[in-house]
């Protein structure tokens, strides 16, 4: 689905990344790699398989779209590094864009273990009136895209069903994006009349009615 903002365009994907046409940005918040091998190491049973799920949307995103830079939304990596930390490093290997982490919370491991990757490390970014953060943040005059929250919504039908969908959530002055990563859960969030919701389905993006 194609959006506008601040008169530049911009491609919500279903897999929770965002192309900014103008800039060739790709946008992805939360993948949250390592994540299924912490789970595993702690006892969780979570299929080994899963641990790729994340390299192949991201290889996916990466084929449709024509970027020249990757910034990730922070929460790039659950935890500690493990086993998935070596995969992310050939990962990186086989692409030429420049990749830029805008720290979250989860991003706890070594600056010089991503320098070493030449990924570059900000606490925010900004991009013309656009303020890139992990956390969401409220800065005048700027649009703030961020992550953190996993953004969903329930759906309600007239025979009492509900569906619950991730999705992008528009603010005034916020796109919080949803977590892109598989296993990371959701949060749900309730619109208001100034706000727009675009929910994810398996194939595409949707903008929810909310009247």
């Amino acid at each position: 689905m194609n959006i506008i903002i601040n008169n530049q365009n911009f491609i919500l994907h279903q897999s929770g990344a965002v192309f900014w046409e103008e800039k060739k940005i790709l946008l992805i918040s939360d993948v949250h790699l390592g994540k299924v091998t912490h789970f595993r190491k702690h006892g969780i049973g979570i299929p080994k398989d899963a641990i790729f799920q994340n390299f192949n949307r991201l290889k996916t995103v990466l084929e449709l779209f024509d970027s020249g830079t990757i910034v990730f939304l922070g929460d790039l990596f659950h935890s500690k590094i493990n086993n998935e930390w070596e995969l992310f490093t050939e990962w990186i290997k086989e692409h030429s864009q420049k990749i830029i982490l805008v720290e979250g919370n989860h991003d706890i491991i070594s600056k010089k273990n991503y320098e070493e990757v030449n990924i570059e490390i900000y606490n925010e970014l900004i991009i013309d009136d656009f303020l890139l953060t992990h956390h969401p943040t409220e800065k005048e005059g700027l649009l703030n895209f961020c992550g953190h929250i996993h953004p969903a919504i329930q759906l309600r039908g007239l025979g009492r069903q509900s569906l619950n969908l991730p999705c992008f959530f528009l603010k005034p002055n916020q796109l919080i994006f949803p977590a892109f990563g598989e296993f990371t859960g959701n949060s749900f969030l309730i619109p208001t009349e100034n706000d727009k919701v675009y929910a994810i389905t398996k194939e595409k993006v949707i903008e929810v009615a909310l009247n």
